[in-house]
């Protein structure tokens, strides 16, 4: 036990004070991030809408995050991401009070559509505050320690957000939620140090023609498809992998959703120190590969499991050990392969990769079983991983060289 704490200790050390500062306020804003979760329930239930009419209002959702990535990179390059950050928490505040009022499909909609584009404004913003605030020596854990207070908040949310709808009310879940995005503007505000722009609006008009613009960066275009296309398989453990464990393998909503909170429970155990260990190393494409590689493992579980409880709780196992190890070594890479001039255009770009997934996740994976079965599903997603794999291997021999010559 002593060398366990004693490994923790070391894990969270040597992480810069205002890191800490990030992952607390990502902790308490995604701590009140249920209002999603619970949204379309509150239209059908409340409102009375249809479960068409709710997921039509859903999908705005998608479309809001791809063009808040794309808007939060073009304004983080061109102004300073702590005053970026604030805005997009205190506008998302605001806009979530208008579901109390808002009762028709359009007005929700559009409330919905306008939440999603100024949350992922946030998204770039903050990838450029945790590039500043780290070094390249504990780039790695430092996002993970953000995605370990993702996680929490995610944890704890679903459960507060159950317990304010029953006792409470669906309404109070906005009231909540704004309540969370404020109060993580606030402590942003008085414990995030802020630079005075460090002249990065004068500099970007000068550098703008002279530095390489991330829509012409040929590798790392790709790399952005690899990880949209990783996304899509990934994120299935959200999109169909619940309909399968409920149509096919019958397992009750309670089980499934201890399923989906041992995932969670995996990644904040398991990461950071399994990271702090993993950093020592440069390898960064082989850690990702060694992650979408877990992949076809985890989905032939599936394919040849019977739907078996054991072949479910090992899925469940080794696609959380593809998301430890490729996800923060893929944002590490992101955060690191730009100039400072560009870092909100290629935050940007990583950001939309994983709403584009988002979008793509459910429709592809529901198609596909709708049409012709899960265990057609499973062996299209094994194919792809290892596609994926295939391309992210080229991809690290390719940055391998690059780095031998220069």
């Amino acid at each position: 036990m002593l060398r366990l704490l004693s490994l923790y200790r070391e894990v969270f050390s040597n992480l810069q004070r205002n890191i800490w500062v990030l992952s607390i306020a990502m902790f308490i804003n995604r701590s009140g991030s249920m209002v999603l979760l619970f949204t379309s329930l509150y239209m059908t239930k409340e409102l009375h809408f249809t479960i068409a009419q709710a997921g039509f209002v859903m999908s705005f959702y998608g479309m809001g995050s791809v063009l808040g990535s794309y808007t939060g990179g073009w304004l983080t390059d061109r102004m300073n991401y702590f005053h970026i950050m604030l805005f997009s928490l205190i506008t998302c505040g605001i806009i979530l009070l208008l579901m109390l009022v808002a009762t028709s499909v359009w007005a929700i909609g559009l409330i919905i559509f306008s939440y999603a584009l100024t949350a992922d404004i946030f998204r770039p913003a903050n990838s450029t505050a945790i590039a500043e605030y780290s070094s390249p020596e504990n780039r790695t854990r430092s996002v993970s320690l953000i995605r370990l207070a993702i996680n929490l908040g995610f944890s704890v949310g679903p459960a507060i957000g159950g317990f304010v709808a029953l006792y409470l009310g669906y309404k109070w879940l906005f009231v909540i939620d704004a309540s969370t995005s404020f109060l993580a503007a606030v402590m942003l505000y008085y414990y995030l140090p802020r630079k005075r722009n460090h002249d990065r609006q004068q500099k970007n008009a000068v550098l703008a023609d002279r530095t390489t613009s991330a829509y012409r960066d040929g590798k790392y275009l790709l790399f952005i498809l690899l990880v949209a296309l990783y996304g899509t398989a990934f994120f299935q453990i959200f999109a169909s992998i619940p309909q399968y464990f409920s149509t096919v393998s019958k397992y009750t909503e309670d089980t499934i959703g201890l399923l989906l909170a041992l995932n969670g429970l995996l990644v904040v155990v398991i990461e950071m120190p399994l990271i702090a260990y993993l950093e020592k190393s440069k390898r960064l494409f082989s850690f990702i590969v060694a992650g979408v590689l877990c992949l076809p493992v985890a989905f032939s579980l599936l394919l040849f499991g019977k739907s078996m409880m054991v072949f479910a709780i090992l899925y469940t196992i080794i696609i959380t050990f593809s998301e430890i190890f490729a996800m923060p070594f893929m944002m590490n890479f992101a955060l690191s392969r730009p100039l400072k001039e560009r870092q909100g255009q290629y935050s940007a770009l990583y950001s939309m990769a994983y709403g584009l997934a988002t979008i793509s996740a459910p429709s592809l994976g529901l198609g596909i079983a709708g049409s012709s079965g899960f265990p057609t599903l499973f062996i299209f997603l094994i194919v792809l991983s290892l596609l994926i794999a295939v391309g992210f291997a080229w991809l690290g021999m390719k940055e391998s060289k690059r780095r031998k010559i220069a």
